[in-house]
C-alpha cells in the first residue's frame, strides 16, 4: 500500500462520545454504570480482604482469587470514571497521552485476567489429580512467581503498542465514538498505514487470549477425565462443585468478548451504540458479578462475609 501524502497536524486531543444515538438516554444508561462500578469495587474489595486478612484463605486457590479481583478493581476503575463523567458532566475531551494510557492499561488487565483465569484452572487440575501433592505443588513462593509472570506477560504483550500508535499521524477526525479508548478504534483514525498495528493486535490475541482458551479447555478435559473415573458419586458431585464457580466465571469472562468480536467482525447490520453497549459489558459484568459468584458458591467465603456483616454479638 501507498503511504497516504498529508500534510495536516496531528490531533493531540480527541473527543469520546459516550454511546452516539443515545445521547439523550445517557443520564439513564450512567445508573447501571454506575450501581455495576459502586458493587464491583466494593465487592472485590471486600474479597480482597477477607483474603489477605484470613490465615484459613491463604491457600492458591483463594489467592489466585485475591488476584483476580485485583484486576477487577483496575479494569472497572480504568473506564466506568471515565463514561460516568461523558454521561454526567458532557467531559468529551481527553488528550492522546491520556487515550493511549487508558487503552493500554485495560487491555493490559484484560489479558492478566484471562492469564490468571488460566492457572486457576490449573490450579483445579493440581487439586483434583494430585491432591496429596497440591501444597507441596503450589507453594507461596510458586504462586508469587506465577503471579509476577502473568503481569509481565501483559506488560510485554501490549507495552510495543505504545510506539506503534505514537509513531501515527491522527490528521483526519478526533472524534471517537466510545466510552473508552481501544488500539485499533484508536489507529484507525491515523494517516499513516496501520498494517503493522493489525496483525500485532492479531499476534497479542492469539498468543494470549486464544492460546489462555484453548489451555483452559484442555485443563478441564483432563479435569472431567479424573472426575469420571472417580469410583464415588458423592465425591464426583462434590468435585464438579468445586469447580462450578470458576466456570460461571470462565464463562463469564470470554463470553461476552467471544460473542462482542464475533458481532463487530459479522454484525454489520448491527447498529454502532448496540456493538459499544456490548464493548462495556465486557468491562462492566464479570467484575460486578465475579465476587458475587465466588461468594455464593465457596462456603468459607461466604461465612466470613456474613462474620464481616453481621458479627456475633458476645
Amino acid at each position: 500500500m501507498t503511504p497516504l501524502n498529508y500534510t495536516r497536524v496531528s490531533h493531540t486531543v480527541f473527543r469520546l462520545l459516550g454511546i452516539p444515538g443515545l445521547e439523550d438516554q445517557h443520564l439513564w444508561i450512567s445508573i447501571p454504570f454506575f450501581i455495576s462500578y459502586v458493587i464491583a469495587l466494593l465487592g472485590n474489595s471486600l474479597l480482597i480482604f477477607i483474603i489477605l486478612t484470613k490465615r484459613s484463605l491463604h491457600e492458591p486457590m483463594y489467592l489466585f482469587l485475591c488476584m483476580l479481583a485485583g484486576a477487577d478493581v483496575v479494569l472497572s476503575t480504568c473506564t466506568v470514571p471515565q463514561a460516568l463523567a461523558i454521561f454526567w458532566f458532557h467531559a468529551e475531551e481527553i488528550s492522546l497521552d491520556c487515550c493511549i494510557t487508558q487503552f493500554f492499561m485495560i487491555h493490559c488487565t484484560f489479558i492478566s485476567e484471562s492469564g490468571i483465569l488460566l492457572v486457576m484452572a490449573f490450579d483445579r487440575y493440581i487439586a483434583i489429580c494430585y491432591p496429596l501433592r497440591y501444597t507441596t505443588i503450589l507453594t507461596h513462593i510458586l504462586i508469587g512467581k506465577i503471579g509476577v509472570t502473568i503481569f509481565l506477560r501483559s506488560f510485554v504483550t501490549i507495552f510495543p503498542i505504545i510506539f506503534l500508535l505514537k509513531r501515527l499521524t491522527f490528521c483526519q477526525k478526533n472524534i471517537i465514538p466510545h466510552t473508552f479508548c481501544e488500539h485499533i478504534g484508536l489507529a484507525r483514525y491515523a494517516c499513516n498505514d496501520i498494517r503493522v498495528n493489525i496483525w500485532y493486535g492479531l499476534f497479542v490475541i492469539v498468543s494470549t487470549i486464544v492460546l489462555d482458551v484453548l489451555l483452559i479447555f484442555v485443563s478441564y478435559l483432563l479435569i472431567l477425565y479424573a472426575v469420571f473415573h472417580m469410583p464415588s458419586q458423592d465425591a464426583r458431585h462434590k468435585t464438579l462443585n468445586t469447580c462450578g464457580s470458576h466456570v460461571c466465571i470462565i464463562i463469564l469472562f470470554y463470553g461476552p468478548a467471544i460473542f462482542t468480536t464475533l458481532t463487530q467482525r459479522f454484525g454489520h447490520h448491527i447498529p454502532p451504540h448496540i456493538h459499544i453497549l456490548l464493548a462495556n459489558v465486557c468491562i462492566l459484568v464479570p467484575p460486578m458479578l465475579n465476587p458475587i459468584i465466588y461468594g455464593i458458591k465457596t462456603k468459607q467465603i461466604r461465612e466470613q462475609v456474613a462474620y464481616i456483616l453481621f458479627p456475633k454479638k458476645k
